[in-house]
């Protein structure tokens, strides 16, 4: 147990570089830090003796105590549930937004604070800022390609007071370069691009091992209802996709629609995909809630260009955002993250595109 919570810091590592340069950053400032991993189940083939080996070289690297949490009854139940159903509802799940606030922020922070650390740190590229009604800002990370404020922008207000992003101000190039000049070896040498739980095989296969019992195959529709195919499972579809759809037509069809109810999977063109509004549930407000309509710019998802648009609270936790210009592939399930400037105002989960 630590005791003193004002220098006391607990940092979530996992073994890649950006972490292990945040840990060694606080260490720097005269913090007192402490490291906590935590075990999913689905971390690669070793199981228990790969998991120590790897916390072993990350408290060696730092010089610090690394905890490990085992987690996975509620991994399975919040992350790994939570993706699948989501696809058997015909919605595209964002597993890391739903991790950020349930497990990183919310699991492993209340474990910190038994640790006796007040805040936990991670290596995202993204900014928290207090203001003087003492409101928390959650901010684009200054390397705008590598900003992940879109995945942070589900923690709440007490969630952001106990965040610290050190390396929010710093470019990928900075920290290469702290690690090279300080020796830190991170335990991963490629940085995770897709899906931690899924290993050795695709979405679809994970999905097919899981769902397999629930989907049969059905017709695949044209806007006006035509029977133009067949699907193999409405999982393997997500709005905006071309491949995979094997009609024949005037020009490539993409998904437009999934009709979970009569398992039926809507086709259209590619100018059929653009939608001028979308409506978000669960918004989670970080700026103050606005009274009226207010100008932001939305990312729709994570590798998209943000647009200027209106954001509206529409109910205690709706809104819609409409956009200047339609916008393509608006996918259910997926999280709509709004903008001023740098600062994120609001988030929510997509419910359609209109």
């Amino acid at each position: 147990m630590h005791d003193n919570p004002e220098k006391t810091i607990a940092v979530a590592v996992s073994g890649g570089i950006d972490s292990l340069v945040a840990a060694f950053l606080l260490k720097q400032s005269g913090f007192d830090v402490f490291g906590m991993h935590f075990t999913t189940g689905y971390e690669s083939a070793g199981g228990h003796s790969n998991t120590r080996t790897r916390i072993d070289h990350l408290s060696r690297t730092l010089g610090i105590t690394v905890h490990s949490i085992d987690i996975r009854d509620i991994f399975e139940a919040r992350i790994v549930n939570y993706f699948v159903s989501t696809y058997s509802m015909g919605k595209t799940p964002n597993p890391c937004m739903r991790c950020n606030r349930d497990i990183k922020f919310g699991i492993m922070l209340d474990y910190a604070g038994k640790l006796g650390a007040r805040r936990l740190a991670t290596g995202h590229y993204a900014r928290t800022e207090k203001s003087e009604n003492g409101r928390f800002a959650l901010k684009r990370g200054v390397d705008l390609k590598k900003d992940q404020s879109y995945f942070l922008a589900m923690l709440d207000q007490g969630q952001l007071a106990q965040s610290c992003f050190i390396l929010g101000d710093k470019t990928k190039t900075d920290v290469r370069q702290i690690a090279e000049t300080n020796n830190i070896h991170p335990f991963f040498q490629k940085e995770s691009q897709d899906i931690c739980f899924i290993k050795k095989m695709t979405a679809r296969e994970f999905l097919t091992s899981r769902l397999q019992n629930k989907f049969e195959s059905g017709e695949i529709v044209d806007a006006k209802g035509y029977v133009i195919g067949r699907h193999n499972g409405l999982f393997h579809y997500t709005i905006g996709q071309r491949r995979g759809i094997n009609c024949p037509g005037p020009q490539a069809y993409y998904v437009t629609g999934i009709d979970i109810r009569r398992n039926r999977l809507v086709v259209g063109f590619k100018d059929e995909l653009c939608k001028k509004r979308c409506t978000i549930t669960n918004v989670n407000w970080i700026k103050p809630r606005p009274s009226g309509p207010v100008a932001v710019t939305a990312r729709i998802r994570y590798r998209h260009k943000a647009v200027e648009s209106v954001l509206t609270h529409t109910g205690r936790d709706t809104a819609t955002i409409d956009f200047s210009e339609p916008q393509p592939a608006v996918t259910p399930g997926q999280a709509a993250v709004c903008y001023q400037g740098d600062e994120v105002v609001a988030a929510g989960w997509i419910e359609n595109g209109i």
